[in-house]
């Protein structure tokens, strides 16, 4: 990425250079990845591209050195798509199971959730604990990133069978850039956006996915079958409009 591009027109306008590295590097095994061009660190693929500069940042190791070096410093705020999935009760799988065979099974989840949100276009965001949270903006998933939010979340559902989970999926405005100090960045959204998601998130049962009604209007024609709901969502004075469907 060329030293000149801002967020304006990496985030909102689209940077080509990144989407054709995109489209390349997310074909090559294996996780973890840059959050931004999607190059692998892991594996065979992640040691050859490494030694053109494509490993890990120092200061924020979810993004490789090329792409964090040429991140213009803070961010903008935008409208954004995201998505958060859960696993529950994992807890008591891990209490049921070995920590090699509980581990396997997370494993599994976050790669075939890692495959079906980038399929969309979507920026993983973090990979934590039992958790995915994932990103959606105009500048990488196109102008219709709100509808590909709401089609990830029903995919990862769909796609998830070896554990239970719990989905769901919000848009609105965020900040969104490098957060963090000097020495430890970190490539994230902040913002109601992304609490309200959240927060859907846990309101959603196992095997459920809960869209907000206006994401639900962007699907509602592919998924009729869906259960309103006005969810009280903690910490917050106005309550959310959301639609329920199974998977």
């Amino acid at each position: 990425m060329a030293a000149s591009v801002d967020w304006q027109g990496l985030l909102v306008e689209g940077y080509e250079p990144l989407r054709k590295a995109q489209r390349v590097f997310r074909r090559l095994p294996h996780d973890p990845r840059c959050k931004m061009c999607q190059v692998p660190f892991g594996g065979v693929c992640g040691k050859v591209v490494g030694l053109v500069g494509r490993r890990p940042s120092r200061k924020n190791p979810n993004l490789c050195q090329y792409c964090f070096d040429h991140l213009p410093p803070g961010g903008i705020e935008l409208d954004i798509g995201v998505v958060f999935a859960d696993v529950r009760g994992s807890t008591a799988l891990g209490e049921q199971s070995t920590a090699t065979a509980f581990a396997d099974r997370l494993n599994r989840f976050y790669a075939t959730a890692t495959e079906v949100l980038i399929s969309h276009d979507g920026v993983i965001d973090k990979l934590i604990g039992d958790e995915v949270m994932a990103l959606f903006v105009q500048g990488l998933a196109g102008e219709d990133y709100r509808r590909k939010a709401a089609l990830a979340a029903l995919d990862l559902a769909a796609a998830i069978d070896d554990v239970p989970v719990g989905v769901a999926a919000n848009a609105g405005v965020a900040f969104v850039g490098n957060v963090g100090s000097g020495t430890v960045m970190d490539f994230t959204a902040l913002g109601d956006a992304v609490n309200v998601g959240a927060r859907l998130q846990s309101h959603a049962a196992p095997g459920e996915v809960v869209l907000t009604s206006e994401l639900y209007a962007l699907v509602a024609a592919e998924h009729p079958d869906a259960r309103p709901e006005r969810v009280e969502v903690r910490g917050r004075e106005q309550p959310v409009d959301v639609v329920v469907l199974l998977r």
